[in-house]
């Protein structure tokens, strides 16, 4: 399959350059203090004069030489507490932290349109707004953040984009309506009576307890919902106990649940409490449980999804666009979705065999694919803030 992006090869050792000096100092969600400060000095560069709406996040606006809409483009700067194992010659230098994600890339890409497009004023009718964006991984994350302090208050449009191991090498991918999905955390506390091992029967055993109430739930995505409609509950965290021949008086776990639609989401929340009352009740035991709604689910804008689409076609060929698959993994892109008109798409940097997974201690980018990205961003930006006849 040949790549028909127009491959600028200097602005492409430039994007390598700066995601590989972002990769080596990986800092967590609220503290991106030092990456900050790189992506501010890589602007002030390029003559643009950074700002932040939180305290947290960079923000920049490239002013055309003519007025016009504000068009956004957004990028991810957190990282993960993973310990890197990838044995890069720029593996992470803070340990313990490591961007496992692609945060670094998308850094690099968006600044990578920041140079392009600062060389591009005289074609541009309006405002190009870079959003550095903290604290992807956490919820409530920082796209909520940034919304509620008036960051696209007077935006006409939002793009991002995602290094994507799910898609194969060399591939973008779009897709109208839902593309992520909504991101939820519950917690259930089972409250029992402890005892000796040896006299289960002058006890109530939490541990019991909770094993049945777990398969109970794993069972409402299974038997209870329309499988037309994707969701996950899965459990992540148990505990309970602390010696084997003592039955403990409580044990906690830990769940989360995706959804791409509320009505589902409500389902499934609804289900839970039932579940657990049956339960508990069956065993003697009670409980007590907190649900926290968390990033909703993100949906593409149709008409700018379709233009962006189309401009990626002047950077790629025709068959490396196809329909991206929806992920139940969330993102909180969403909460500028729900504001303006916004788009999400996927690039491929999956390869078979060789791939690792988001959130692995080895995992890696294709930096081939980030002038990919570039060039796409700065299409879209470019056709967008073009003149109007």
């Amino acid at each position: 399959m040949s790549n028909q992006c127009k491959v600028n090869q200097e602005l492409s050792d430039w994007i390598i350059t700066q995601r590989r000096y972002l990769h080596q100092y990986p800092e967590l969600s609220h503290q991106e203090k030092h990456t900050r400060e790189y992506l501010k000095s890589r602007l002030e560069e390029l003559a643009l004069v950074p700002t932040s709406y939180t305290g947290k996040d960079v923000v920049a606006d490239l002013h055309g030489d003519y007025p016009g809409p504000v068009f956004a483009i957004r990028a991810d700067i957190d990282a993960l507490e993973i310990n890197e194992e990838t044995n890069l010659p720029f593996a992470s230098k803070n340990v313990g932290y490591m961007h496992a994600c692609g945060h670094d890339g998308h850094m690099a890409i968006v600044l990578g349109v920041a140079k392009l497009l600062s060389t591009k004023r005289t074609q541009i009718h309006g405002t190009v707004r870079f959003i550095f964006q903290h604290a992807e991984e956490t919820v409530p994350g920082g796209a909520e953040e940034l919304v509620k302090s008036g960051v696209l208050d007077d935006v006409s449009a939002i793009v991002g984009c995602h290094l994507w191991e799910q898609l194969e090498k060399g591939y973008v991918g779009f897709k109208e309506g839902p593309l992520m999905a909504g991101a939820d955390r519950f917690e259930v506390t089972i409250q029992g009576k402890g005892g000796h091992g040896s006299m289960p029967h002058l006890a109530v055993d939490p541990v019991l307890v909770s094993t049945h109430a777990i398969q109970q739930l794993y069972s409402i995505v299974s038997r209870q919902l329309n499988p037309l409609h994707p969701a996950v509950l899965s459990i992540g965290e148990l505990k309970m106990g602390s010696s084997y021949n003592v039955i403990p008086d409580k044990a906690f776990f830990t769940g989360t649940v995706r959804y791409f639609d509320p009505i589902i989401q409500q389902s499934i929340r609804e289900s839970i409490q039932t579940m657990l009352d049956g339960v508990c009740t069956s065993f003697h035991a009670s409980y007590d449980w907190k649900y926290e709604v968390g990033e909703p689910p993100l949906v593409n804008d149709p008409s700018l999804t379709s233009f962006v689409e189309k401009e990626a076609n002047k950077i790629v060929s025709l068959e490396q666009i196809v329909q991206a698959e929806p992920s139940l993994g969330g993102e909180d892109f969403a909460h500028y979705t729900n504001e303006v008109p916004a788009t999400y798409f996927f690039l491929g940097i999956g390869e078979k065999g060789h791939s690792f997974g988001h959130h692995h201690p080895k995992f890696d980018i294709d930096e081939s694919m980030m002038i990919v990205g570039t060039e796409i961003l700065s299409q879209a930006a470019l056709t967008y803030l073009s003149a109007k006849e």
